[in-house]
């Protein structure tokens, strides 16, 4: 006799984002720096894109 009540096993989750979206984020990121280099959110994107650059 089989066992018809397991619960079927969740899929296997997927990468949102390829290497090659990362690598296009962080050029994106660059480019907004520049127009918001005397902010002071600047600092926060900097740290976004140098941990973008620790992924691609």
């Amino acid at each position: 006799m089989t066992d018809t009540t397991t619960e079927p096993q969740p899929a296997r989750s997927r990468a949102v984002f390829s290497q090659e979206d990362f690598s296009l984020i962080r050029t994106a990121i660059a480019h907004y720096l520049r127009e918001v280099q005397d902010k002071p959110e600047s600092v926060k994107y900097a740290n976004l894109y140098h941990r973008l650059g620790r992924v691609a």
